[in-house]
Order: C-alpha cells, then structure tokens, then sequence
C-alpha cells in the first residue's frame, strides 16, 4: 500500500474543518492528533474504498461498516453526551472553548447480530398511506420525504448511501 501523503492529509483537514464549521460541529483543537486520524481515514480509504472510522475495526464490507464511515452514526449522540465522538475527531464548543477536557467514551456500536435485527424490523414497519417514502439520515437524523435519498446531506454532508428509508 502506497504512504500516505503529508499534502493529502492537509487538505483533506482544510475540507473537513471547513465542513464541521459550515454545519455546526468543530475539529478537536489538537491538530496533531487530528492530522492523526485523518489520515487514518485516508488509510481506510485506500485499504477499503471508504472512510472508514479510524478508531474502529471495519470488516472491508462496506455495506456492513456504513456506520462507521467518517462521520458515524454515533458522533452526534457522543458529542452530546461526552462532548466528543468515539475518536475524539469531532469535539464540542465546551472542549474548543477549554470548559471541558475529552475523556473515554464507551462503545456505542452494537454487535453485528443486533444491528441487522433493528434494521429488519425497520423494514417490516407499514406506513402505506404516505405518499413518498421518507429518508433518514443515519449520521445526524436529518429526515425528508422523496422517491429518493439526497446524494449529500444538507446537514452533515454525509453521502446518499449513508440515508435510510425510515418510513
């Protein structure tokens, strides 16, 4: 596997502070560190063709880690509750403000067996007397009613593939 480039981590940076602030989330203030997992992200790129999280252990199936890509599921409910996401990439204004250090966060990712069991009884759920399917983002909750998934979140700018049909 090709090295990762130092100006392939830097721009990566640049698009994603750019993007949490835009959105209303912050990078954690440790640069280094920071530079860190992102290019963890770009390693997870290259070795599975997506981003997956960094701090976590991704199976190669993309189908089966869509949690876990860059930002994951869980990031909004970390940061709410522990004032930063699993990794510690995405932090809350009391941490960039110094009000808060960034502690351990425990694993909210459930086991493989229960994540498809909640996603099946997603599915048997029947609300035929809507028009138009409704589409939830699985990273910040963002819901909208189309035939189709947006290709980008208008909220978090995760991808089409991130949308799930909620009802």
């Amino acid at each position: 596997m090709s090295e990762i480039k130092k100006e392939d981590v830097e721009k990566l940076y640049e698009k994603l502070k750019k993007e949490a602030e835009s959105s209303g989330y912050h990078l954690n203030p440790d640069v280094s560190s920071t530079k860190d997992l992102i290019k963890g992200i770009l390693i997870n790129e290259k070795r599975y063709g997506y981003w997956a999280c960094p701090c976590r252990l991704a199976s190669g199936n993309k189908e089966e880690d869509l949690d876990i890509i860059c930002p994951c599921d869980y990031r909004d409910a970390d940061l709410n509750r522990y004032s930063s996401c699993y990794c510690a990439l995405y932090v809350s204004q009391d941490v960039l403000d110094g009000k808060k250090q960034i502690g351990s966060i425990p694993e909210r990712r459930p086991q493989k067996e229960k994540r498809t069991n909640i996603k099946e009884k997603q599915r048997r759920d029947d609300f035929s007397s809507l028009s138009k399917p409704v589409w939830r983002c699985k990273v910040c909750g963002y819901l909208c009613g189309r035939d189709f998934p947006p290709e980008v979140c208008p909220i978090c700018k995760a991808k089409k593939e991130r949308f799930e049909k909620f009802i």
